[in-house]
């Protein structure tokens, strides 16, 4: 879309950026992202990245954008994106890899999990500032009481669980502390086969085609 905005004689036009100089998060020197925006580049319409890097297991935690549909290309590695479907509450895996992308809908709950070390993905956005709604904010600023009394469940034990969470925005997950807990340990989602629906993009003649569904 073009930037009807700008005024292309003004001095201060950018048409170029470094966007591994502008960064969102870092968890270590291996799970990071970077992102791009208006702010950064003001020629940009209504249109945003982020520049994701992920290790094997890591995994950018459950979230929202309510203003922005988002599409998800793996540039190397492999990773599972998932979402809700908010119309029938299912949940779907898609696995992609080099040259592949995932779409979510804009208000989708969703989350991706790096399948291999050296991940690198790029979320692209229809909007010049997505927002963002994680879930460990969700848990975090949610009065222990209402989680509780709305859930039937412990408060004692619910703070407890949620203890390590900090009141911190993870992002990316999980947090070091815990790697390092684990380190012995298989990670859960090492021993899930996630359906790819790749292999289904091809229907037969007179059937229609729908993503695969993994419960």
């Amino acid at each position: 879309m073009s930037t009807s905005y700008m005024d292309y004689t003004n001095a201060n036009v950018q048409y170029f950026s470094d966007v591994n100089k502008n960064r969102l998060n870092t968890r270590d020197s291996k799970n990071f992202i970077n992102r791009l925006g208006r702010d950064v580049l003001n020629t940009l319409g209504n249109v945003s990245l982020l520049d994701i890097y992920l290790s094997e297991d890591r995994v950018v935690e459950p979230h929202y954008h309510q203003n922005a549909a988002e599409l998800v290309y793996c540039i190397s590695g492999a990773a599972v994106v998932s979402l809700i479907n908010p119309f029938n509450n299912k949940v779907i895996n898609i696995s992609i890899r080099p040259g592949q992308v995932a779409n979510i809908p804009q208000g989708w709950w969703h989350w991706e999990v790096a399948s291999e070390n050296n991940t690198h993905l790029l979320a692209i956005f229809d909007a010049p500032y997505p927002e963002y709604i994680f879930g460990s904010d969700i848990l975090t600023k949610t009065p222990i009481e209402v989680l509780a009394h709305t859930y039937c469940l412990d408060a004692e034990k619910l703070k407890e669980t949620l203890a390590p969470l900090k009141n911190e925005t993870i992002v990316i997950g999980p947090t070091n502390e815990c790697i390092s807990k684990k380190s012995k340990k298989k990670s859960k989602y090492a021993r899930f086969t996630y359906p790819s629906i790749s292999s289904y993009q091809q229907p037969r003649q007179g059937h229609h085609w729908y993503p695969y569904y993994y419960q």
